[in-house]
């Protein structure tokens, strides 16, 4: 018998709070059960839930069908199909700030029981981000995480060393480090390649950079403190010379970029980067694993990651301005440069149908429990491919895996250290986690994020726009709702 099947039968065999029969661990026992998932579109997430869900039929009898829609339009599928009652979709996989919004509206079901009786997830494993933050709202498991998603710097250590640069700590740092790297030919073809490539593309995941970018200019005081509202009042914090700043940050790195990085995504952007043709790039942790991987041969053993750049110039939450940093206002700053990484995403999360039927729901969080416990997600996050990020802390304190993966030692010491830097840093900043979130985000910030790279609007329009659209959000789903939720989200209780 493998270890993984041992694993799953041993995971099976769990009694207690749910209703399962005494022949839990037959390979049998969810026969005729099919559980219906939708996510993204493959290979990137999907295709592993497709894999992993081969394994899981064939050791359970449970059927896991995935589905897939395109990004942009799976958070309304999701909803829709739940709120109206259709109830095709057991599980969805997806940002777990969206889950916010779907258990307001009671959606989703509390999966503390089921947690409880399960002593194969490993809870404690799990980084303590992810474990409350990620996976819990309003103290509660409502997700299972898959993925832990936040962004780092990434530079190609060759080029930096041969341009006799260190990896920038500010922004004033990378646009110096890309000029200096643009243009020149970084993979030997004979062409000129580029300082920066950051995705830029609308009505994909180009806000998510800004928002990593944004982080240190305006949150300094914690994790506590939030990068989008005013805690106490729901005021938006974005209407200011921090998010206005971040917005021309973003669009000059530009320059340095390839010509029609408009319309890039993020897969368009990784491919530059494995073909060697990035000095600096932002990205989630996929970097490392597709540094590995055969298509990114011109880059193996030459990548480098640090925590995102700071800045030592913040936000002054009562002018609305920039100021120095100094002891009291950035008291987690080093060398005078506050920095805030940012969990954009927050991670690719399972969350369960509360309407589906008791069977279905056991067998769904059976796949998923299987799919987050170590055995196998610590190599699923070692494969580029899959999009899956490490969130476990024996996925960032054993580099035996990454090693065997591939990694050259010094680059998995480099690798997992900025992830830990990064993980463990006092002034993380966390994702949007109340309900409207994509409607804040994907929606209104990138419609006025794009307007602004188009030239068709300023960075103080653009960020005077999103927050009257954002309180009209607010005011829409209720004030008062909204703030404890939002207060919840950060950990802030009172």
């Amino acid at each position: 018998m493998s270890k993984v099947k041992r694993a799953l039968l041993s995971s099976l065999a769990v009694a207690g709070a749910l209703t399962i029969g005494a022949q839990s661990g037959v390979a049998d026992e969810f026969d005729g059960v099919e559980v219906n998932i939708l996510t993204r579109p493959g290979p990137v997430i999907a295709q592993r839930i497709v894999e992993r869900g081969e394994e899981f039929t064939e050791m359970t009898g449970a059927k896991i069908n995935v589905a897939e829609v395109p990004f942009a339009e799976l958070f309304q599928k999701l909803l829709t199909d739940w709120s109206t009652g259709t109830n095709s979709i057991d599980v969805g996989v997806f940002a777990s700030g969206w889950a916010v919004e779907m258990v307001d509206g009671g959606l989703l079901q509390d999966l503390d029981a089921y947690v409880a009786a399960d002593p194969d997830i490993n809870i404690d494993d799990i980084a303590p981000y992810f474990r409350e933050y990620n996976q819990k709202i309003g103290g509660k498991t409502y997700l299972i995480t898959l993925d832990g998603d936040f962004q780092m710097l990434y530079y190609r250590r060759d080029v930096l060393e041969q341009l006799g640069k260190e990896p920038p700590r500010t922004w004033a740092e990378y646009m110096d480090v890309a000029a200096a790297a643009h243009g020149t030919d970084m993979n030997g073809d004979g062409e000129p390649d580029f300082g920066s490539c950051i995705f830029k593309k609308r009505n994909a995941q180009s806000y998510f950079a800004v928002m990593s970018i944004a982080a240190a200019y305006v949150q300094t005081q914690g994790t506590g403190e939030g990068i989008f509202f005013d805690p106490e009042t729901m005021a938006p914090k974005v209407n200011n010379e921090a998010w206005a700043e971040a917005f021309r940050v973003y669009k000059a790195t530009g320059e340095y970029g390839p010509p029609d990085e408009l319309n890039h995504d993020i897969g368009d952007t990784r491919a530059l980067v494995q073909g060697g043709r990035c000095a600096l790039a932002i990205d989630w942790g996929d970097i490392g694993p597709l540094s590995i991987d055969p298509s990114g041969a011109p880059i193996k053993d030459k990548m480098g990651a640090v925590i995102m750049p700071g800045t030592p110039r913040v936000l002054d939450t009562a002018t609305g301005k920039l100021v120095d940093c100094d002891a009291s206002r950035c008291p987690n700053a080093t060398d005078g440069i506050n920095f805030a990484p940012f969990a954009a995403f927050g991670g690719w999360s399972g969350a369960i149908n509360k309407n589906a039927d008791e069977r279905t729901k056991e067998a769904a969080y059976k796949f998923l429990s299987y799919m987050n416990q170590a055995a196998q997600s610590n190599v699923d996050v070692t494969i580029g491919w899959t999009g899956y990020n490490p969130y476990r802390n024996s996925q960032l304190d054993n580099l035996e895996p990454w090693v065997e993966a591939g990694f050259s030692q010094e680059f998995a010491e480099n690798y997992l250290g900025a992830i830990k830097q990064s993980l463990n840093h006092p002034n993380m900043a966390s994702d949007i986690r109340v309900p409207g979130a994509a409607q804040y985000t994907s929606q209104i910030l990138d419609r006025e994020l794009a307007r602004f790279l188009a030239d068709e609007i300023t960075a103080e329009q653009a960020v005077a726009n999103i927050e009257e659209a954002w309180e009209e959000v607010t005011e829409d789903f209720g004030r008062d709702s909204q703030q404890t939720m939002y207060k919840l989200s950060l950990g802030v209780t009172n």
